[in-house]
């Protein structure tokens, strides 16, 4: 019989090739019918003030919203081939690291041919911030940090929370995070109902962001030049507006040798935001070459639990009988 290490390490490589080879489903997505039961209980609950009540019917949704499935998969979970297959789909669903690299491509393409109208539009697909006046330079380096730091949220984070807790805790992290992502805003509207989804999703973001942050250095950089990455993302993400975010960038431009951040305008008022990592600035090639560093991270990560795993089988593990 195989060790559960191996086991997992295996529905992960199976989850990442299913995802490289099928990408998110067109239809009948399950977070597309979340988003949308999301957005139904935001209209009838968030009364968009900031009030004690307002905020305790954040987080009354929010348990709503993201306890019931991981609670479920919790249940019913048994060493059985079919509850494994049924784990491999929901980590399937909840990666999307084909779809980062086609939505970052979507830009690199029209960048590399001049189109700027064409790569400022689909650049409004991957980020909040304003793009009717972008420069090809700020949008290299728009879309370059957002691959960075959705190859955290949509891939890595994922894979390591199911290293973790297998479905239950990997399902867990995607809702919350999709919450963070529709409620998490420090607006009017939102700075109470989504007050908790943006909090949960920090707590459980930190981890996985450092995890993801060592395996950008891993790959990118030379052994005795990790150190110096880390403390420097470590640094610079305490300065930055998303910490975890800002781990994952700051790690991610270090390996690649850029530097990230600067100005950037939001609904009409410019930030300037901490710069991020060390070196040139950024360039068209810096996409493919991000997007890169997320894959290679993410296969490096079920690499070493896949070794373990078999060192783990061939070496010290005992069927039981």
């Amino acid at each position: 019989m195989l060790n559960p290490l191996l086991i997992l390490a295996m529905q992960m490589a199976i989850a990442l090739m299913l995802d490289r080879l099928l990408g998110e489903l067109t239809r009948y997505h399950p977070l597309v019918g979340f988003g949308h039961l999301t957005n139904f209980l935001e209209a009838k609950y968030n009364t968009q003030g900031p009030s004690l009540r307002n905020k305790l019917a954040g987080v009354l949704c929010l348990l709503l919203l993201t306890i019931p499935l991981p609670a479920a998969l919790f249940v019913i979970g048994h060493d059985s081939i079919i509850y494994w297959l049924i784990e491999t789909l929901f980590l399937y669903l909840a990666i999307g690291q084909r779809s980062l690299k086609e939505h970052g491509m979507q830009v690199y393409r029209p960048l590399a041919e001049h189109n700027i109208q064409q790569a400022r539009h689909y650049t409004g697909y991957l980020v909040s911030r304003d793009t009717a006046d972008l420069t090809p330079r700020q949008m290299q380096r728009a879309v370059t940090e957002s691959m960075l730091e959705n190859g955290h949220d949509g891939s890595i984070a994922s894979l390591f929370y199911f290293a973790l807790g297998g479905a239950p805790l990997a399902v867990l992290h995607r809702l919350v995070n999709t919450l963070d992502a529709m409620w998490g805003y420090k607006s009017s509207r939102f700075i109470a109902f989504g007050w908790a989804a943006a909090k949960l999703d920090d707590l459980l973001g930190y981890p996985s962001a450092i995890c993801t942050s060592l395996l950008y250095l891993l790959v990118g950089s030379k052994r005795r030049k990790a150190a110096l990455g880390l403390r420097l993302a470590f640094e610079q993400s305490a300065r930055y507006k998303s910490k975890n975010g800002g781990l994952c960038m700051s790690a991610g431009a270090f390996s690649l040798g850029i530097r990230l951040g600067g100005k950037a305008s939001y609904h009409g008022h410019t930030s300037s935001l901490v710069r991020l990592g060390l070196g040139r600035h950024v360039q068209p090639e810096d996409i493919p070459a991000s997007i890169s560093l997320v894959i290679t991270s993410s296969r490096l990560l079920v690499g070493v639990l896949l070794f373990a795993g078999l060192l783990w089988q061939f070496t010290l593990y005992e069927s039981p009988l």
